[in-house]
């Protein structure tokens, strides 16, 4: 047991007898620095490591903080085919007056002002039709032929107290007593007014007067367009009896129009006559102005009827189409404003617009989106005077995204 024991106790001090012997005799000195330096090695080697993070990390940080800066202020150089393809508008930014609007649905509708109808004053029967539906009519254009039998007595009253007005001015004053001179020439003057009140015009009361053979003309009268314009009705055939008062041509001039937009009475409060409006339909953008604010309330709705009148260039709108309308309300004073489709977002999120640089040359600009007001931003961030594209953005940012794509791929 006891040798058991002692042997690996020997042999263990055995191999540890030289340094054991070195530490004896004063040799253990020479050990110590190679444990030192070997430890000064790691502690530097530790340092370097982190030394080298923090610079490597700290050189990546200011690289692309830089980097991105100098990428962000680049800009984008169109030749003038290619604006004008894209039809880029550059405009300088001023101080506007804005106002807030009032939205609302609409309809159109014809502008009764420059609007008729064509009717017979007497019954009458249809002879012939000289314009047709759809057909632009010039003002005094013949539009239907008539026959009535009240119009031929009045025609034949006419004839006979026409000659005999003649014959009496003939004669003169000092054969015809003053008495039947009177007679004939009123007898003449009721003649011609009762045709004339019957539809007759003066040029074909002059024509029946002129004719040989009255036989012919007798019974029979034109009616003829009382304005220039679109013939937007025509409800009657060829041989149809029509009484008086039947409207047989509707002509209206297209140009301009109504548009008759539904408010709230406190939306309608807050517009005024004469207020600028805009109206769109599809793609189809056009500005007028209110003509009449109703004062009665609609008693089914409860809406507030507001007329506004339109050019119609190009006959793009037509009576009956449904609208939506924006009228300027109160003004809001004067401030730097663009088209909405004028500012855009960057690829980090903020607001810009493009401005011009130089003829052709444009570079991002970031700025301040205030408020919207209608159809326009209120901006700051840039000074009035600059030249700003305000059609056309969107191509301008597409071409700045093409040079810079890959930006960080170098």
């Amino acid at each position: 047991m006891k040798q058991h024991i002692l042997y690996p106790a020997l042999l263990a001090l055995i191999l540890a007898g030289p340094g054991w012997a070195s530490e004896e005799h004063g040799h253990g000195h020479d050990e110590k620095p190679i444990h030192n330096e070997s430890h000064s090695e790691s502690h530097n080697d530790h340092d370097d490591e982190h030394s080298g993070h923090e610079e490597e990390g700290h050189g990546d940080e200011h690289g692309d903080e830089h980097g991105g800066h100098e990428e962000e202020g680049g800009d984008v150089e169109l030749t003038p085919q290619q604006m004008t393809t894209a039809g880029i508008v550059v405009t300088p930014l001023r101080q506007q007056t804005l106002h807030e609007v009032v939205s609302a649905p609409g309809e159109v509708m014809f502008d009764a002002y420059r609007a008729s109808k064509i009717t017979p004053r007497i019954s009458a029967q249809i002879v012939a039709r000289h314009a047709r539906l759809s057909d632009h009519v010039k003002r005094g254009q013949l539009l239907v032929t008539l026959s009535s039998v009240a119009m031929a007595e009045a025609q034949g009253d006419l004839l006979k107290s026409d000659r005999e007005w003649k014959r009496v001015k003939k004669l003169g004053r000092k054969v015809v007593s003053a008495k039947r001179y009177a007679e004939a020439q009123i007898n003449r003057q009721q003649a011609e007014a009762r045709v004339l009140a019957y539809g007759m015009s003066k040029p074909q009361v002059a024509a029946l007067l002129r004719t040989d053979d009255p036989a012919q003309a007798i019974g029979r009268f034109d009616l003829y367009a009382l304005q220039s314009g679109t013939v937007t009705s025509d409800d009657f055939i060829l041989g149809e009896l029509i009484e008086p008062g039947r409207v047989l041509f509707d002509i209206s001039d297209e140009s301009a129009l109504w548009v008759e937009a539904r408010l709230t009475p406190e939306d309608a409060h807050r517009i005024h006559n004469s207020a600028g409006a805009t109206v769109r339909i599809g793609n189809t953008t056009l500005r007028g102005k209110v003509l009449q604010i109703h004062h009665a309330i609609d008693e089914n709705t409860r809406t507030q009827a507001v007329r506004i009148g339109i050019k119609n260039p190009g006959d793009r709108l037509h009576p009956g189409m449904f609208v939506d309308v924006t009228i300027d309300a109160e003004s809001q004073g004067k401030a730097l404003a663009l088209p909405l489709d004028a500012v855009v977002r960057s690829a980090d999120g903020d607001w810009q617009v493009f401005v011009e640089k130089e003829p052709g040359r444009f570079e991002p600009k970031e700025v301040t989106v205030v408020r919207s007001v209608g159809e326009q931003l209120i901006i700051n961030g840039i000074a009035p005077g600059t030249r700003v594209v305000t059609e056309g953005t969107f191509f301008v940012q597409s071409e700045l995204a093409k040079g810079g794509f890959d930006i960080h791929n170098h």
